[in-house]
């Protein structure tokens, strides 16, 4: 499965000619205007910065390769009266299982921690503020023990909300050499990947 990173919390997923985009944003400090193309969109919930479905352009059908999972979840730490509800998402396409975490802001129920079981990569919020900060993050993925973990929703200057921290925040909670940093926006996932991608944002 191909992972591009388009900004924020926004991934486009692609296997066998296929491609997903979840969490479309717009408004969001910093990032260009996104323009893409999917055959699908998926929003983790209803917050402009995670609904943008007018800026993805939406491909002729063909056959889907992905199978969807959702887990119902919470934007916040109380049953979602600040912020409402949140949606994470497992997608599955040949033999690789991706977990999209939208904005959780909460810890890990003992249910949802078994329908995660068997993931090969997170894409998890870090940033605090509005979503679980790095070292709540760190803990999920300890607690997973996911082989691959890749940070989203920081921020990280020109790019990103203000009042949110930076992905060092969380790279610095896990050893040197399980970090790769990446030169483009994309890397391709299979069973084998490991440790924490930092994917590179291209305008």
């Amino acid at each position: 499965m191909k992972l591009t990173w388009l900004g924020h919390a926004c991934f486009a997923l692609e296997h066998d000619g296929y491609r997903i985009v979840t969490d479309p944003y717009t408004g969001v400090d910093g990032y260009p205007e996104l323009h893409t193309t999917a055959h699908e969109v998926y929003c983790s919930h209803q917050h402009a910065d995670h609904n943008a479905v007018q800026c993805v352009t939406i491909l002729p059908p063909r056959k889907n390769p992905f199978t969807v999972r959702e887990i119902p979840s919470f934007h916040d730490d109380k049953n979602g009266t600040l912020r409402g509800k949140n949606t994470i998402r497992i997608f599955t396409a040949g033999n690789v299982s991706v977990a999209h975490m939208g904005d959780l802001g909460h810890s890990l129920t003992p249910q949802m921690k078994d329908a995660l079981a068997d993931v090969n990569a997170v894409l998890i919020p870090v940033g605090g503020y509005y979503t679980i900060g790095a070292e709540q993050a760190k803990q999920i993925c300890d607690t997973l023990k996911v082989p691959c973990v890749v940070p989203m929703h920081y921020f990280h200057p020109p790019y990103g909300l203000p009042v949110i921290g930076k992905v060092d925040d969380f790279l610095k909670l896990w050893p040197e050499h399980q970090i790769h940093r990446l030169n483009t926006s994309s890397f391709e996932l299979t069973p084998e990947t490991s440790g924490v991608i930092v994917p590179a944002f291209t305008e």
